[in-house]
């Protein structure tokens, strides 16, 4: 464990904006938010309108408390027992041990991760907090093929998830935004998380 307390980057975006991808460019170790999702038996889940189906991209369909509480837990003891969720089945399906192996900067990221940048930073446990946006449509193409490689759900699902998604876009960035994260481009992102000050090169 490192002698100072690790930060953690929260990433966020819209799905399909590349948040998998650019945490993986960064080399910092990457705590997946997503795997923090609600059960799908979960009796507090959101329900869409009409009462009959889920809605996976309201904020309640995810453990906002529990991805806070691994956060902190990273940032005091460089290393977490994390959930693995199977979006397929909607249901964790074990537990994974997160190690920051000295790192004093991790990335978190998911489409829900600008819900706890207030908790963060009310905790100290922010080092910045970024929002990738792009062309919705481009976003709507990387979601789409994204979703039928993994078989995240069915066809007809996602074809009626993306095109919501795609007209709610530019509200979705919005509202990150105004919950605290700075919105960029992939590059940018990349270069500003690059030049995040490590806690040891912080000023007294």
């Amino acid at each position: 464990m490192s002698s100072l307390p690790a930060r953690v980057i929260l990433l966020a975006g819209p799905s399909g904006s590349g948040k998998s991808s650019l945490a993986a460019r960064t080399g910092l170790p990457v705590l997946a938010l997503d795997d923090f999702y609600k059960d799908g038996d979960d009796p507090s889940l959101p329900l869409l309108p009409g009462g009959t189906a889920i809605d996976w991209d309201a904020p309640q369909s995810w453990n906002a408390e529990a991805a806070v509480a691994a956060i902190a837990e990273l940032c005091a003891e460089g290393a977490a027992d994390t959930p693995v969720y199977d979006i397929s089945t909607s249901a964790a399906g074990g537990w994974d041990r997160l190690e920051l192996d000295g790192a004093q900067l991790f990335v978190a990221e998911g489409i829900f991760a600008a819900e706890i940048v207030g908790r963060c930073r009310e905790l100290g446990l922010l080092a910045d907090a970024l929002c990738l946006r792009g062309r919705p449509s481009t976003t709507a193409r990387r979601r789409f093929a994204r979703d039928l490689r993994e078989g995240r759900k069915a066809v007809p699902f996602l074809l009626r998830r993306g095109w919501h998604l795609m007209r709610a876009e530019r509200a979705i960035v919005e509202r990150q935004v105004a919950l605290g994260c700075h919105p960029c481009g992939a590059a940018t992102a990349l270069t500003r998380i690059l030049a995040t000050p490590t806690p040891s090169l912080r000023p007294a």
